[in-house]
């Protein structure tokens, strides 16, 4: 099974995506609850200005040094990610591969059919790359799933090719 996706068609860049590495990403998103939690819009900028200010006043009151809570931090994080279910959102990849101004639609391509839905529902989906800490290898490289989670239960599988019209 190859493991690299393509995303071409009506686009400024065709590029490829390779869901082997997007556990490393941390626009990653936790899918056991990405569906049934509010969603909140954040600003990204805003996000890292306030994680900088966090990690610089935690070196002002305790040093530069690393106490012994960061190593369990570390560990704990490392068991999520050993044992998580995660996909990333598509428009991460769209915004990459800038599809042209005449661009509608995407077609999802499978092993076994092609899905038409609309650039915007592109936009608001999710691909899941791993489930229970394993990469999606026998009905992967990832499962798509809508924005609106309608089909969490029964994600597009098989995945072959994003080709936007």
């Amino acid at each position: 099974m190859e493991s690299i996706i393509m995303v071409e068609g009506s686009v400024e860049y065709k590029i490829t995506l390779d869901p082997s590495v997007w556990i490393f990403d941390d626009r990653k998103v936790d899918l056991t609850t990405y569906f049934v939690t509010e969603k909140v819009q954040k600003d990204e900028l805003e996000e890292y200005t306030k994680a900088v200010s966090k990690h610089w006043d935690r070196e002002i009151q305790e040093g530069a040094i690393y106490p012994p809570t960061l190593k369990t931090e570390a560990t704990y994080k490392k068991e999520q990610l050993l044992k998580g279910t995660f996909g990333i959102p598509l428009r991460y990849f769209l915004d990459n591969a800038t599809p042209k101004n005449e661009a509608t639609t995407v077609i999802i391509q499978t092993d076994s059919i092609d899905l038409e839905i609309s650039l915007e529902q592109a936009y608001q989906a999710i691909l899941g790359f791993s489930k229970d800490g394993k990469p999606l290898k026998t009905d992967g490289p990832v499962h798509f799933y809508f924005g609106d989670g309608s089909n969490r239960n029964n994600p597009v599988t098989h995945v072959t090719k994003f080709l936007i019209k």
